[in-house]
């Protein structure tokens, strides 16, 4: 009975220890205090696809629908609304065009402007995302897919960077080329899947 015992919980803590191990993120740091942010909307800003622009809308929206999915959130404003506020608003458009050239030219959150933003916006909480991977490519003799995101999650009131994340996935192939988008949609699920709340 005692061995019977033993081997169940060691299974068990295999398993857990096999589970925990798997969908881990390549990086991710949160804030102290993280613990007490707790926001109740949330705006994905349209996602900076860099060399990739061809991507765009479909990134805003595999980002949008991983965000809604997660159910975290009482409110998320899509990058879709988030376009149609700032070209309706030209000052809006102004400061979160000046917030982000300060956060992607000298890695600071100007927490006037966050504060700024959020009120205008009527949400807790920023989400910018950058496209690092969304290409075919080689390693060594193997072709693979290879797709990636970077993440920060901004508390809007302080210009506070509560959680940093970056993830890329990639899978091999040899003649038919696997969907970039059913890679991105997988890559974004599991990096919200891992957003503090």
């Amino acid at each position: 009975m005692y061995m019977r015992l033993l081997r169940r919980m060691l299974f068990f803590a295999l398993l857990f220890a096999a589970l925990s191990a798997c969908g881990e993120l390549r990086f991710s740091q949160v804030e102290p205090g993280i613990g007490d942010f707790h926001p109740e909307k949330i705006c994905v800003f349209p996602v900076d696809t860099g060399a990739y622009a061809e991507v765009a809308e479909l990134a805003d929206n595999l980002i949008a629908d991983a965000v809604s999915k997660r159910g975290f959130f009482s409110g998320v404003v899509s990058p879709e609304d988030a376009k149609k506020l700032m070209e309706n608003d030209a000052r809006l458009k102004s400061a979160v065009f000046d917030y982000l050239a300060k956060l992607k030219k000298v890695n600071f959150s100007d927490p006037d402007i966050s504060s700024y933003i959020g009120k205008t916006c009527g949400i807790d909480a920023i989400l910018v995302v950058d496209v690092d991977f969304w290409n075919y490519t080689t390693q060594g003799n193997d072709k693979i897919a290879k797709v990636g995101f970077s993440m920060e999650l901004i508390e809007a009131q302080t210009g506070k960077i509560m959680w940093r994340a970056k993830h890329y996935d990639t899978t091999g192939y040899n003649w038919i080329k696997p969907d970039l988008a059913d890679l991105a949609k997988e890559v974004a699920e599991e990096m919200v899947s891992h957003m503090p709340r």
